[in-house]
């Protein structure tokens, strides 16, 4: 019999927190037991989600905590997590150094995933993106990212993230930030020589698929022992099965 993974939904009050608790219901092992967020006075949880909505000190019982939120409420969701033992699923953006040492530290007791991005076809994009380094040494690489116009991090953590991938095969990304209208996110990359350029591009149309990424890989990362996981890791992992 497959066991079930209690989950509690951290930001819950977020444009992210609300797709996530509005698709976890497609998840068959996935539990939802708490939506949280900083002020519950305004959270509104999706019509049919029958959960209580409440602050992190009520959380009851969970194996699996997936957040969404802001920098400064990150700390109190990963030291919840460890307290209890449980996984911990992070795509909170802007973090400081001391937040991902203790992302970090966290990872030496639970299984721990931050990512920029959640979507697999990012994941893919970022190996592809590696992979191109090495292979065009010296090329000039710019990386313009497009986000709507309440996105306040620029360049997107996605895009520096690309950018990581980048540096790991040896180039030195330039970037650009656009924000405009109701852009869900966009990436472009393009490798240019001389007399030819490569280019890389992913573009999402719906957020749903960031949610249903993060929900996919907390149902892994509940499975695995204490570490720090990537999204290779998880896409290697479905490439096994």
């Amino acid at each position: 019999m497959t066991t079930s993974i209690d989950l509690l939904v951290h930001g819950a009050s977020g444009r992210m927190g609300q797709r996530l608790l509005a698709l976890s219901g497609e998840f068959a092992r996935l539990h939802l037991v708490a939506a949280v967020a900083r002020g519950t006075a305004g959270l509104v949880v999706p019509e049919g989600v029958a959960i209580p909505a409440m602050r992190l000190s009520e959380a009851p019982a969970f194996r699996l905590l997936i957040d969404f939120s802001l920098p400064e409420a990150f700390d109190p969701a990963l030291a919840l997590a460890v307290q209890r033992r449980a996984a911990f699923v992070s795509g909170t953006t802007g973090l400081s150094l001391d937040q991902l040492k203790a992302l970090e530290a966290a990872s030496r007791q639970i299984p721990v995933l931050w990512s920029a991005n959640f979507s697999l076809g990012v994941a893919v994009l970022s190996d592809l993106v590696e992979r191109a380094a090495r292979a065009l040494p010296g090329w000039d690489l710019d990386i313009v990212e497009s986000h709507h116009v309440h996105k306040k991090d620029a360049p997107s953590g996605t895009a520096l993230a690309l950018g990581a991938s980048a540096k790991a095969g040896g180039a030195d990304p330039r970037y650009a930030s656009l924000r405009a209208g109701d852009i869900v996110g966009e990436h472009w990359l393009q490798f240019v020589g001389q007399g030819e350029r490569v280019e890389l591009a992913h573009r999402a149309t719906s957020r749903d698929i960031f949610a249903r990424g993060a929900l996919a890989v907390g149902e892994w990362l509940a499975g695995q022992p204490p570490g720090h996981y990537t999204m290779r890791d998880w896409v290697a992992a479905k490439a096994r099965d």
